[in-house]
């Protein structure tokens, strides 16, 4: 027998027979310690809980050897929030250890598309069995969640298999019709097979699900998305933002040609102040650059015109209809970016990929439900710039159109708009980027406030007089040779800004 050694153990083991008496002085002396029957670990500092929870896989393999992973802890592919885990296996029994409750009922045995979890003698559910599995009928007990998930809640992990590939559906459907009978399951796959019906349009089943009502009406959105823009809109309902009103004495050209001028600029269309000033107001489009000249005209008449400037949209369709109308407008001199269309490939900047092409439209339909919901201003304007910015509809223009919203909203609620100069652009491109990674919701809401505030302070009511002002406030200056345009500390990596 070969000798036993705690530093050798996994973080979690357990005892047997045959080291019982070893493991009992590794106890004993602080080398070890019990979280069960016959449960222990070698990691005496941390909190039992997290030692369990993370070793979850491994503590029930323990102690139901062989058994398939099922329930809904089949689609959480870990423990509950309560730490419950669900099992299929030769015999019902509940184990309890720090942090956990294992629930194992007796069961059909291991199935063909039944795969190994993480390398362990445990396995996980095929995703048809575990569909199967959860249509079994299950109550809480004692506030705990339900072994199996609710109608809902398989309704929605339905329309996330089939989100990126219809296709799927239909695979799963006929791998869940071969497996019903081996798991005495015909009823529940009858059940299935409407759910199935539902999504792919060949039967009329009621739907409760939001997800899976807008995958059966042909405008399925980004469930993860529509998370983001919840949360974003809950800080701003709670933010008490400033209210800075349009200045009466601004030209309304002056000031929308600085933000065309600046808007395009910030996105590659690099000319001079001078040579924007010919595009606009003497028509000179330069002929070895004009589609960029078109670029920043087709801005430019968006932005001045007083209909475009309170295009603010009422309804989902209208948002639909204004985002086609202004993107077709803009990019007219560009086919081949489909101008007014929604893209038909996915973009990325970097590693980052905006929302899928195939739920642009369910996902703006969506996110309008959440934007209606929040007041007219900054509030509003801000929502309407991340979510256009953030789902990218279409497949050049994105940038430029989610600025043409957050303006129109503060157009319409007589506030001033926002212009990203060529100095802000760093900072502001790095607080969309780190919402979009993380949620960063207080450095984008206080970057756009104090873009508000400087756009404000810029005398608009002559284009020389705000050519100068832009000047003194190094509006024109790279932010790749000033990376700190707001004079605070700012990290890139993070895009987070220091409370003050």
């Amino acid at each position: 027998m070969s000798a036993f050694f705690v530093a050798t153990q996994s973080e979690t083991f357990f005892s047997t027979a045959a080291t019982s008496d070893a493991v009992a002085y590794a106890v004993s002396t602080g080398r070890a310690r019990r979280l069960g029957p016959r449960l222990y670990t070698r990691t005496v500092v941390d909190a039992e809980e997290d030692i369990c929870r993370r070793n979850w896989a491994a503590i029930a393999e323990g102690y139901f050897p062989h058994s398939i992973i099922s329930g809904r802890t089949a689609f959480l592919f870990k423990p509950s929030e309560d730490g419950l885990i669900f099992l299929t296996a030769s015999q019902s029994r509940d184990v309890r250890v720090p942090g956990l409750r294992i629930r194992a009922q007796q069961g059909p045995s291991l199935q063909e598309r039944d795969m190994p979890f993480m390398g362990l003698p445990l396995f996980m559910s095929s995703r048809p069995r575990a569909f199967l599995d959860n249509l079994k009928p299950s109550r809480s007990c004692s506030g705990a969640v339900t072994r199996t998930l609710s109608r809902a809640e398989l309704e929605e992990a339905l329309e996330d298999f089939g989100r990126y590939d219809v296709e799927n559906l239909n695979r799963l459907r006929d791998q869940a019709r071969g497996l019903a009978s081996s798991l005495d399951g015909e009823r529940r796959f009858a059940t299935l097979d409407g759910l199935f019906g539902a999504l792919l349009h060949t039967k009329d089943v009621s739907l409760t699900s939001r997800p899976a009502k807008a995958r059966a009406a042909d405008v399925p959105y980004d469930p993860r998305r529509i998370e983001s823009f919840e949360q974003l809109a809950s800080s701003l309902l709670a933010s008490g933002l400033p209210g800075i009103r349009e200045n009466p004495h601004s030209d309304v050209s002056v000031l929308a040609f600085y933000e065309s001028y600046f808007s395009n600029y910030i996105e590659g269309a690099e000319f001079t102040v001078q040579e924007a000033r010919e595009i606009v107001f003497e028509g000179f489009v330069t002929p070895e650059r004009p589609k960029d000249a078109h670029d920043i005209l087709g801005t430019y008449q968006l932005v001045s015109d007083p209909h475009e400037r309170a295009g603010v949209p009422a309804t989902a369709d209208q948002l639909v209809v204004i985002l086609g109308s202004q993107h077709g407008a803009m990019r007219r001199e560009r086919p081949e970016v489909r101008p007014g269309r929604w893209k038909n490939r996915n973009n990325r900047v970097g590693e980052y990929e905006f929302v899928d092409h195939t739920l642009v439209e369910g996902t703006l339909r969506e996110g309008f439900r959440i934007y209606a919901s929040l007041p007219p201003g900054l509030a509003r304007a801000a929502f309407a710039m991340y979510l256009v910015s953030e789902i990218h509809p279409f497949a050049d223009g994105n940038a430029c159109m989610a600025r043409i919203v957050m303006n129109s909203e503060l157009s319409v609620a007589g506030e001033h708009r926002i212009i990203v100069t060529t100095h802000d652009r760093r900072v502001y491109l790095a607080v969309l980027r780190g919402l979009g990674l993380n949620t960063n919701i207080d450095s984008y809401i206080r970057v756009l406030t104090m873009l508000q505030r400087r756009t404000a302070e810029i005398d608009s009511s002559v284009l020389e007089v705000a050519q100068d002002a832009l000047t003194k406030a190094s509006a024109y200056v790279d932010p790749d040779r000033d990376a700190n345009p707001f004079g605070v500390h700012f990290d890139i990596a993070t895009a987070k800004l220091p409370r003050r």
